[in-house]
């Protein structure tokens, strides 16, 4: 199964989430339902998001999020636990056994920040763990932190300290320290 023109994977991710015009998307499928390779590769690709899906859906993942995304998990029917939290401030937080998703609102100054990275540590002297690149949206203020709820409704009592640190050429720059104090429901 080979192709003479393969449709490349983000042609493929836009036409499977529905991002390309009418006429790209007639174009795409005239090749895809042609051509074994191509529809194999877009069969691969749906079964890679269904399975993500099922991992998120399931709370074994940890993720940093966009508000489309836990507007659509609200959508869904899931139950979300949210916690907002301001530069400086800490919370108590849990999850609850009917809970699918919590989510932590982290606001921040993040106008002109082009890279943020999250670093957490969780309870005294552990290592660091550092999230490079993450998504958030300069203009909302806000990022959007959401572990895994599966792992969180095993944990006792614990607290996860969280650093947001813009990143750019002349290096690292903490724009906010948060502290979440967890406690099992």
């Amino acid at each position: 199964m080979t192709c003479k023109e393969p449709i490349g994977l983000e042609a493929l991710v836009a036409y499977w989430l529905g991002e390309v015009s009418a006429r790209r998307e007639a174009m795409l499928e005239s090749h895809i339902f042609g051509c074994a390779h191509c529809s194999g590769r877009l069969e691969e690709l749906a079964m890679l998001a269904a399975g993500v899906r099922a991992a998120v859906k399931d709370g074994m993942v940890s993720l940093v999020v966009c508000a489309p995304f836990v507007d659509a998990m609200r959508r869904a029917g899931l139950c979300l636990r949210e916690y907002h939290l301001d530069p400086g401030a800490s919370v108590n937080c849990s999850i609850r056994a009917d809970d699918d998703a919590v989510i932590a609102r982290i606001r921040a100054p993040l106008a002109g920040v082009k890279r943020l990275d999250v670093v957490s540590t969780q309870g005294a002297g552990e290592s660091e763990q550092r999230l490079a690149d993450v998504p958030f949206d300069a203009g909302s203020g806000e990022v959007l932190v959401m572990p895994s709820a599966a792992w969180l409704k095993t944990m006792p009592a614990f607290t996860t300290r969280m650093r947001l640190i813009a990143v750019d050429a002349t290096g690292d720059r903490p724009i906010g320290d948060y502290t979440f104090n967890h406690s099992p429901s």
